[in-house]
Formats: structure tokens, C-alpha cells, sequence
């Protein structure tokens, strides 16, 4: 073997230990750096919003490219803040795929399912909520909007948004919200 082949051999294998160890640290920062993925079952066919972030350790969730959709589509905007570590969540997300086949006919009649991707320590002060009129912190966002909800961030949370950003009708948030399929189309229905 040639000093040529002994260098080309240790020059392959330092590159794929590179190679590894860079794909190593960016699962790492994907892992500290944002929150872990929750998630509306596939079928729901999400637009998925995954938080920007920002000075300060805050994080943006921008929600003008959910909204220029639904105004195009002629569609309203069911929005859900879930977190991946969020208990809670998981049982609202498992409800979803259980009842599928009841609940996607009346979500895809008139909605367009936004799926905010966060984490149960991304608290109000470290959230930015962004419309096409405002960018502001959670509660302030909230009283901007006319949310009764201001004072409060509960995983999981739900919008009923128009087009334009604005509620539809007042939510409840936090577990036991929809726990059944006749309680989940009431809130599509818009039905207090």
C-alpha cells in the first residue's frame, strides 16, 4: 500500500466521522435549541408553524402565510397550540386520529387546521404571535385580537380565526376541552 492510499483511507474515514459528529450536533441543537415537534395526526393535513427565534429567547410564531391561505381558499383558520411534552396535548391529538373519520369532513367543510408547534416551557412572555395586523406577546396579542383567554397560556390551546385574524367565538382551552366527537362539532359549528 502506498503512502497515497494510507492518506486517501484516513482522509475517507476522518470524513465520515466528520460528517457524523456534524449531523450529531445539529439533532443536539435541534433538540436544546427549539421546542420538540407536537402534532396534529397526518390526516389533518396541518399547516405546520414552527416557531422562529427571537432576541431574548423568545420565539415567533408567524401565522400570515395560514392566513393569506385561508383568504384564498375562502376558508377559516382552526389554530392549535400544542406542546410536545405536553400530556394533555397528546390526549387531544389521540382523540383526532381515533375520530378521523367523524370529525375531517366537518374540519375540511369550512377550516384550515394550523398546527403551532411549541413547548410546555415556551410560557406567554416568550411567545410572539404574528398577523398581518399584529406582533405581539401572547397576552397582548390576545387583548388585541378581543381573547378573553389574555391573562392565561394552557397547553393545548385553540383559535377559531377569521381570515383576517380575528376570533370567531370565545374558546375554552386546557384538557377536557373536546372530549368527544358531538363536543368537537359543536365548537366547528361555532355552537356556545
Amino acid at each position: 500500500m502506498t503512502a497515497g492510499h494510507v492518506v486517501g483511507a484516513f482522509m475517507g474515514r476522518l470524513i465520515r466521522r466528520l460528517i457524523g459528529l456534524a449531523a450529531l450536533l445539529v439533532l443536539i441543537g435541534l433538540l436544546i435549541g427549539l421546542p420538540a415537534h407536537a402534532a396534529l395526526p397526518g390526516a389533518y393535513e396541518a399547516i405546520v408553524v414552527t416557531p422562529v427565534p427571537q432576541d431574548g429567547n423568545r420565539l415567533e410564531f408567524d401565522l400570515r402565510p395560514a392566513l393569506a391561505q385561508a383568504r384564498a381558499k375562502g376558508k377559516w383558520l382552526y389554530v392549535y397550540l400544542g406542546a410536545s411534552d405536553c400530556p394533555y396535548c397528546r390526549r387531544y391529538e389521540n382523540f383526532l386520529a381515533a375520530n378521523a373519520t367523524a370529525l375531517l369532513p366537518h374540519f375540511r367543510e369550512k377550516y384550515l387546521l394550523v398546527d403551532l408547534r411549541s413547548a410546555l416551557d415556551v410560557t406567554a412572555p416568550r411567545m410572539i404571535l404574528r398577523s398581518d395586523r399584529h406582533r405581539l406577546p401572547y397576552a397582548d396579542f390576545q387583548r388585541a385580537i378581543g381573547d378573553q383567554r389574555a391573562r392565561l397560556l394552557v397547553y393545548p390551546s385553540v383559535w377559531l380565526l377569521d381570515p383576517d385574524g380575528q376570533p370567531l367565538m370565545q374558546m375554552p382551552a386546557g384538557a377536557g376541552t373536546f372530549e368527544t366527537v358531538p363536543e368537537q362539532l359543536e365548537i366547528l359549528r361555532l355552537e356556545n
